[in-house]
């Protein structure tokens, strides 16, 4: 009996010491949210044996020299001092730069339709630096002739270059695709008919919302982990996981479609507000309250929001909207089920069953999560 209750205290205690330095490094990965990476969105259409390729993309990050396959966040990047300087240039002193990079770019970007298809550089536009802390999208216009007799193009995206969307324009049934740093496009017909089916649609969008869970979506991975806390028991946990997600598809769809814009600055406080009132409530409650999962509906709100932000960074096929946004939305909840089975596993399988857990996992922990969202909550806000 002592032996076992020995045993309990040392793994208790290990589980406190995991979950607080989790918990602390997800604050320490989670500075400098501006620095995520996010895919180049690349518009194409061909007209007049012209093909105009727009790029909407982290100038930034390619100027600075960072490879992007692979990277999540710019912090991680040996050029990061670098690429935090020139977020804070003007387009007037950062084009002269963007035009000299992208002339060396330009010949590792493969587009062929009948033979190479050589590219130039006819417009740069650099948002104003503005809040360097807040993301700027800048755009690469380039130009360049096909043949008159090509009937189909492709496009090796260089290595290096992180993900690319590539949509084409002007023509029924158009082609979308994402491709990663070293890939190349199937060929696409010039006339049109290379829409993805809408399987094809879903299949390609469901491990974007997984990664936008894990590993990407750390404010959202404590929420969920707030959530757990309150109580590791299936019926408290079923109420609030069906509330949150019935909430944020209701407004990623919203989102998605444009019919409800809320700036981030007003969303990604709010976010982190809703992450400290779930810890802040474990702490003072014992069992699932019946105000509970409504606050949880309306703070799932706010997380969908989020959510088609990140979306809308990406881009969506027109032809398959719908496929490639209930692709996204399923694999978010599969994010969200493999934290939950992963708390589960780690600590309530083990622990949840005695009578000292509450006091000496569940309200660390949730300790723990209230203090960052309370840090996240104050950097998005003043600093």
């Amino acid at each position: 009996m002592g032996i076992g209750k020995t045993l309990w205290r040392l793994g208790n205690r290990l589980a406190v010491v995991l979950l607080v330095s989790s918990l602390a490094l997800i604050t320490l990965l989670s500075q400098g949210r501006a620095h995520e990476v996010t895919p180049t969105i690349a518009d194409f259409r061909v007209e007049d044996g012209q093909i105009a390729l727009d790029l909407r993309l982290n100038i930034e990050a390619f100027v600075a020299g960072i490879n992007l396959d692979g990277m999540e966040d710019t912090n991680q990047a040996a050029q990061a001092t670098d690429y935090d300087s020139l977020r804070e240039l003007e387009q007037d002193e950062l084009e002269p730069m963007v035009r000299q990079f992208a002339e060396e770019w330009l010949e590792t970007v493969e587009l062929v339709a009948k033979g190479r298809v050589e590219l130039s550089v006819t417009e740069v536009i650099i948002p104003d630096a503005g809040d360097i802390e807040v993301p700027r999208a800048s755009y690469l216009m380039l130009n360049g002739t096909i043949p008159a007799n090509a009937r189909s193009l492709t496009l090796f995206w260089p290595k290096g270059s992180g993900g690319v969307v590539l949509r084409q324009n002007g023509v029924e049934e158009p082609y979308t695709g994402f491709l990663q740093g070293g890939e190349i496009t199937p060929s696409i017909p010039l006339s049109g008919g290379a829409a993805i089916s809408p399987a094809e649609a879903f299949v390609d969008y469901l491990p974007v919302g997984f990664e936008h869970i894990l590993p990407k979506g750390l404010d959202h991975i404590l929420f969920v982990l707030g959530l757990f806390f309150l109580s590791a028991r299936l019926r408290p946990l079923l109420w609030q996981i069906s509330a949150f997600t019935v909430a944020h598809t209701i407004t990623l769809a919203l989102g998605a479609l444009g019919w409800v814009q809320v700036p981030a600055g007003i969303v990604e406080p709010l976010i982190a507000a809703s992450i400290v009132y779930v810890a802040v409530e474990n702490i003072f409650t014992r069992h699932l309250t019946a105000w509970r999962p409504l606050v949880i509906f309306g703070f799932g709100l706010l997380h969908g929001l989020g959510f088609a932000a990140v979306l809308g960074e990406f881009g969506l096929p027109r032809d398959q909207f719908m496929a490639a946004l209930i692709g996204f939305n399923v694999g978010v909840e599969l994010g969200q089920l493999t934290v939950i089975a992963i708390a589960f596993a780690t600590v309530g399988f083990w622990f949840c069953s005695h009578p000292k857990y509450r006091g000496r996992v569940a309200i660390p922990a949730s300790i723990t999560i209230a203090v960052i969202g309370a840090y996240w909550f104050v950097e998005r806000v003043f600093l």
